[in-house]
C-alpha cells in the first residue's frame, strides 16, 4: 500500500510538472500532502512536514545568501573579466561558448558539491548566454550533464554513501570506475559540443548575418558599460544603467552618502580596481573554505556577504536597494528547496520510501542476479527521479548487493555500477534535491522544461560510462 502510494506520487508529481499542468512549487506541497492523508498520516502530517523542512533549512539559509553573495558580485563586475575573456575566445560563437560551459564545469565541480557548483558556474555564464541571446535551458543542460558526471569523485556524496553501506573503500568502489569516468567526461564535451552547434544553427537562423555579428562592437560595449548583470531570470528584468563618461575617459560615479538631510557628510567611493581586487580575493577565500569545510556552508555564505555588502555597499540605502532589486530571485529559489523539504518529509517519516526500496528489490527475478551490475548502472539515472540518495544506498543498494553475492557477483562491482547513475548522472534532474533547483531557479528555467530538454542526454553519459566500464573490466556482463 505505502510503495504504490510513494510510487504514484512520485509519477503524478513528474506528470503535473513535466507537461505544465501544476507548478512546481504547489506539486512538491500538495501531492506529498495528499497522499500522507490518503495514507492515513493526517495526525501525525504536522510532524512529517516539519522534520523535512528541518532537514532542508540549512540548504535553504545556504541558497538564500549565496544567491545575495553572487548577485552583487555579478553587479559589482567581478566575472566580467572572465566574460570578457569568454565573449573573445568565442568570438560570439555559442558552440565555443556551450563547450566552455562544459570544461567550467567540469573544473569547478571538482569540489564535490553540487550547490556551489551550481551557484559559481551559473553566476559567471548566464550574462554571457543573454549577451548572445542563447537558451538558457542550454546553460542548466550542460551544466547538469558536467556535474552529473563529477558527482562521482570519492568525497562526493554518491560515492561515500556507497562505500559506507557495503562498508568498502574508494579502492574497491571509485579506483576500478575511474576509466569509465574518462568516458563520461569525454562524452560530457561531444555533448556539449552537439548541443552547441544546434544552438549555433538556430541563431543562425534568427541572424542571418549569423550570431558572431559584430563581436568586436559587443566588447567594446561591454568593456565601457557599467558592470551589471543578474544570476537569475527575475533580475533580468532589471534594466542596466551606464554611467556616462568624463572627459578624461573615466566613469563619473556618484558620491556615496550615508544618509540624507543638509549637511550630510558625503563620502567617496571606493576605487573600482582595488574594489574588484578585494571582491577576487574574498571570493577565492571563500571557495577555498568550501572546498576545505572550515565551517558549514550556510555560515561561510552568510558571513561572506556580510562583509561583501559591507565593502560594496556601506550604507544602510544602499544594501537595502541591493536587498530590494534581488528579493525575488532569493524567494523563487528558496521556496522551492523548502517545498522540496515537504516532499522528502512525508516520504521518508512515513515509511513511504523505504517500502519502496523493498517493493523495487522484490522484483528483480533471481535469474537476473549475474547480470544484476549492469541492470543497477542502467536503471540509476533513472531511478534518480524516484529515490532520494540516502533511501537508495542505505535501503536499495545494500539488498541488491547481498542478492548478486549470492550469485557469485563481488558486492563491489554493484556499488561501481550504482555510482555511475544515481545520484550523479542523475541529481541535477531530481526533484528530490534541493540543488537541483539552485540549478534551474538561477538558470530561469522550469523544473520540467529542464528534464524533457536534458533527459536523453544524462541517461546517454550513463551509457557511455556503462559500456565503459565493461570494456575496462570495472564489472563483467
Amino acid at each position: 500500500m505505502l510503495a504504490a502510494l510513494g510510487f504514484a506520487t512520485i509519477a503524478v508529481l513528474l506528470l503535473l510538472t513535466m507537461t505544465k499542468r501544476a507548478s512546481v512549487l504547489v506539486a512538491l506541497i500538495l501531492l506529498p500532502v495528499l497522499a500522507a492523508l490518503i495514507g492515513g498520516f493526517a495526525g501525525d502530517l504536522g510532524e512529517l512536514i516539519l522534520g523535512g523542512l528541518s532537514k532542508v533549512a540549512p540548504t535553504g539559509i545556504m541558497i538564500a545568501f549565496a544567491v545575495l553573495y553572487f548577485s552583487l558580485m555579478v553587479d559589482a563586475g567581478l566575472f566580467d573579466p572572465l566574460i570578457r575573456g569568454l565573449l573573445r575566445v568565442a568570438q560570439g560563437d555559442p558552440l565555443r561558448i556551450t563547450v566552455a560551459t562544459a570544461v567550467l564545469t567540469l573544473c569547478v565541480a571538482l569540489d564535490g558539491d553540487g550547490a556551489s557548483t551550481f551557484l559559481i558556474t551559473v553566476s559567471a555564464l548566464l550574462p554571457v548566454y543573454k549577451r548572445l541571446g542563447m537558451n538558457p535551458l542550454v546553460l542548466s543542460g550542460v551544466v547538469c550533464l558536467g556535474a552529473g558526471v563529477m558527482n562521482m569523485i570519492p568525497w562526493g556524496g554518491p560515492t561515500v554513501r556507497a562505500m559506507a553501506a557495503l562498508k568498502l573503500d574508494s579502492s574497491e568502489v571509485f579506483n576500478p570506475v575511474l576509466p569509465a569516468m574518462g568516458f563520461g567526461v569525454a562524452w560530457v564535451l561531444v555533448a556539449s559540443y552537439l548541443l552547441g552547434r544546434r544552438e549555433r544553427i538556430r541563431l543562425g537562423a534568427l541572424s542571418p548575418m549569423g550570431p558572431a555579428t559584430d563581436v568586436r562592437k559587443d566588447e567594446d560595449e561591454w568593456d565601457d558599460r557599467e558592470p551589471a548583470a543578474s544570476t537569475t531570470a527575475a533580475a533580468a528584468e532589471s534594466s542596466r544603467q551606464a554611467t556616462p563618461p568624463t572627459a578624461d575617459g573615466q566613469e563619473r560615479q556618484a558620491l556615496r552618502s550615508p544618509g540624507d538631510g543638509p549637511g550630510t557628510v558625503r563620502v567617496p567611493p571606493l576605487p573600482r580596481t582595488w574594489l574588484n581586487i578585494f571582491n577576487l580575493l574574498l571570493t577565492i577565500a571563500l571557495v577555498v573554505c568550501l572546498i576545505q569545510e572550515v565551517l558549514p556552508l550556510p555560515v561561510l555564505f552568510v558571513l561572506g556577504f556580510a562583509i561583501a555588502v559591507l565593502v560594496n555597499h556601506p550604507t544602510w540605502e544602499q544594501q537595502q536597494e541591493l536587498l530590494d532589486k534581488h528579493a525575488k530571485s532569493v524567494v523563487l529559489v528558496t521556496t522551492m528547496i523548502f517545498a522540496a523539504g515537504v516532499l522528502t518529509g512525508i516520504l521518508s517519516g512515513t515509511k513511504m520510501i523505504d517500502e519502496m526500496a523493498e517493493a523495487f528489490v522484490s522484483v528483480v527475478p533471481d535469474s537476473f542476479g549475474s547480470h544484476l551490475p549492469v541492470a543497477v548502472a542502467v536503471t540509476g539515472m533513472p531511478l534518480s527521479l524516484v529515490f532520494t540518495p540516502d533511501a537508495y544506498y542505505f535501503g536499495v543498494l545494500p539488498v541488491l548487493a547481498e542478492t548478486a553475492n549470492g550469485f557469485g557477483t563481488d558486492p563491489a562491482e554493484v556499488a561501481r555500477a550504482a555510482i555511475l547513475g544515481q545520484m550523479t548522472t542523475g541529481f541535477p534532474l531530481s526533484p528530490l534535491t534541493a540543488s537541483t533547483f539552485i540549478l534551474v531557479g538561477m538558470s530561469g528555467v522550469s523544473l520540467g522544461e529542464h528534464q524533457r530538454f536534458i533527459f536523453r542526454w544524462a541517461f546517454a553519459t550513463t551509457l557511455v560510462m556503462t559500456a565503459g566500464a565493461l570494456v575496462t573490466g570495472a564489472f563483467p556482463l
